[in-house]
């Protein structure tokens, strides 16, 4: 596929996806004060391109499967993905999410953490409506589960700050291995993606082996997503990632591919500069760009990185083999494709 017929199979997702926001809005509203329906609403209403939930619905249709039996594990994987969202803006201080304010921010850590329990619960019901609620509620709980593992790992791969926080401060990763690195990505950012995609398998009634194909392709997918992102974080183009370059140096975070690979290749005093940046209090762009710098200049970092992203794009795209061949298992291999060249 050519690069602009990649981002129309990605604006067909995000199409697919947000026709589960009414959903959504459904279980978000069911016992909700209308008091409470500001904040509430505020997170799913700041934007966000639904890929999950549509790899929820065009799974489930690559196997023959209806949307409409579909819909209601799309609403809860999404509303798992918002209601972690909600979460990580109150760990990581984040005020912006989207260009808007955070709930945290707008309306304060109270209501944010009150928030983040009303979507919790909004899940669940979500859940009663799927083919099977039993084995859905299971597999999601332990989703999360997962996700709150991954994002334990990253919070301690962090080279500084939160040093009023006891447990990180005693627990900090002082060096993260390339497995480390992968394991906390698996279950930081593939785990829920996966599930995405055995949700519309299960929906679907799928066979074993189309569910572990879907299984497969989602984990891979994950990985290579996140992959991804990290090259982005430190090589991207601001005018189109609308983002600071470097936001991964500024917060000390070692839990970057990129940055895991550098210290691989990097000695001496490359070394100790990179670490020695990453430890410090406070970490400016302009001390971010040079990192950066020494990473193209002394290391494969940047190419190494894209390698194992597109050898698990390949992953994904090789999984999808045991699925029959229709539009909808065109339009995951397209996601995957997309991935090994999106720029934002």
């Amino acid at each position: 596929m050519k690069l602009v017929e990649l981002k129309n199979v990605v604006s067909e997702f995000i199409s697919i996806g947000r026709q589960v926001d009414p959903l959504m809005e459904h279980y978000l509203l069911s016992n909700l004060s209308e008091a409470f329906k500001e904040p509430v609403l505020h997170q799913i209403r700041t934007g966000g391109k639904r890929v999950r939930p549509a790899l929820t619905i065009i799974s489930a249709k690559a196997l023959g499967g209806r949307q409409d039996e579909a819909m209601p594990a799309a609403a809860a994987v999404e509303l798992t993905h918002q209601y972690s969202l909600v979460l990580d803006d109150i760990i990581d201080h984040s005020e912006l999410r989207r260009g808007q304010p955070t709930v945290w921010k707008k309306y304060g850590i109270s209501t944010a953490i009150l928030v983040a329990v009303h979507y919790r619960e909004s899940i669940s019901e979500a859940l009663l409506d799927t083919v099977n609620p039993p084995t859905f509620t299971r597999i999601l709980a332990e989703t999360i589960k997962v996700l709150t593992e991954g994002e334990r790992l990253d919070i301690l791969f962090e080279q500084a700050g939160r040093v009023d926080e006891p447990y990180v401060v005693k627990n900090r990763y002082k060096i993260v291995t390339f497995d480390d690195y992968m394991d906390m990505i698996s279950k930081k950012t593939a785990a829920l993606i996966e599930t995405a995609c055995v949700f519309g398998a299960l929906s679907a009634r799928a066979n074993k082996e189309q569910i572990e194909a879907l299984k497969k392709y989602g984990h891979a997918l994950g990985i290579a997503f996140q992959i991804g992102d990290d090259i982005i974080d430190l090589f991207g183009e601001e005018e189109k990632t609308g983002k600071r370059v470097g936001q991964d140096i500024v917060e000390h975070k070692l839990g970057n591919i990129v940055i895991a690979l550098a210290l691989e290749e990097l000695e001496g005093k490359d070394k100790e500069k990179l670490l020695a940046t990453l430890r410090k209090d406070e970490v400016t762009f302009e001390e971010a760009r040079e990192i950066i710098n020494l990473i193209k200049a002394k290391t494969r970092a940047k190419e190494r990185a894209q390698n194992l992203r597109d050898k698990w794009v390949s992953k994904a795209l090789q999984s999808l083999r045991a699925l029959p061949e229709n539009e909808h298992r065109k339009m995951l291999e397209g996601l995957a494709r997309f991935i090994a060249v999106r720029e934002y």
